[in-house]
């Protein structure tokens, strides 16, 4: 990731050296094209499907981190417009994550399994970029320290964008800039939500905070679908890496980045 001007880009701007741009070099597709290797012998018709599919998640990843840094500096500058339309795009690319799934279950667990072995120790639990992106969500970088081994690199760049600050951190920074809020114990948040929720002169942030709702919600609904997915092909077995597969994963769908704005539908009273 990459600043001008003071804004997040994906990427550096490549110079063309006096070459026309065309929509192949523009896209990188013949680069693109040749990143598909699979590895089974004899061939499985089904390993491309997959591969295909999961390096498709990346680029989505990518993306997402993209716009999720470009949503923080957002709050931090107080563009509730600018927020909106990022969460908007955000949970729209999540519904297109959950829908790549439909397309992996066309491969049976049969298909899987003429493959499969010859993926360890890889596994999908080594997605940098969505443990990155559940960093900038909220999530504790304790969580993945039991984790450190399948991907050693992981720990010292996950600590470091912790340290960045993420959504809900960044969301509460807005709360105390417009004096909702002077400290962020509970009590005092769940007080200042309230306020928003109670109070009509408060509608953008309160569009804001289920703008939030709606992503937590979109990101559960993928994993949801993920668990099922990963339970369809391969049971309870192990994950290809030695992860708990489908226990684990069952496990995180109690994550939720934005819990207080959960909790706060049980503090709402009748009309609210």
């Amino acid at each position: 990731m990459n600043t001008v001007d003071g804004k997040a880009t994906l990427n550096p701007k490549i110079p063309t050296q006096g070459k026309e741009l065309t929509y192949s070099s523009y896209l990188k597709v013949k680069e693109l094209l040749e990143l598909q290797n699979p590895i089974a012998q004899p061939a499985a018709h089904d390993e491309p499907l997959f591969i295909i599919i999961h390096q498709v998640y990346e680029l989505w990843f990518k993306l997402v981190l993209f716009e999720l840094r470009s949503l923080i500096q957002s709050l931090e500058s107080n563009d509730l417009i600018a927020c909106f339309h990022t969460l908007k795009r955000v949970s729209e690319i999540f519904k297109v994550l959950v829908q790549q799934l439909n397309i992996l279950e066309t491969m049976t667990p049969t298909d899987f399994n003429k493959f499969r072995s010859n993926l360890n120790p890889a596994s999908g639990f080594q997605s940098l970029q969505f443990r990155e992106l559940e960093i900038i969500s909220g999530a504790s970088i304790e969580e993945y320290r039991k984790f450190a081994p399948l991907e050693p690199e992981w720990l010292p760049k996950l600590s470091e964008l912790a340290q960045e600050g993420n959504l809900p951190q960044s969301f509460k920074k807005l709360l105390v800039q417009r004096k909702l809020v002077t400290t962020l114990d509970a009590d005092a948040v769940r007080t200042g939500l309230l306020e928003i929720y109670q109070n009509p002169k408060h509608h953008d942030l309160r569009s804001l905070c289920e703008a939030f709702i709606d992503y937590d919600e979109q990101l559960l609904l993928w994993r949801f679908r993920h668990v099922q997915m990963v339970e369809r092909m391969i049971g309870m077995k192990k994950g290809t890496g030695g992860s708990l597969g489908v226990a684990y994963l069952t496990q995180t769908l109690s994550k939720r980045f934005f819990p207080e704005l959960w909790e706060l539908r049980t503090h709402l009273s009748p009309g609210y």
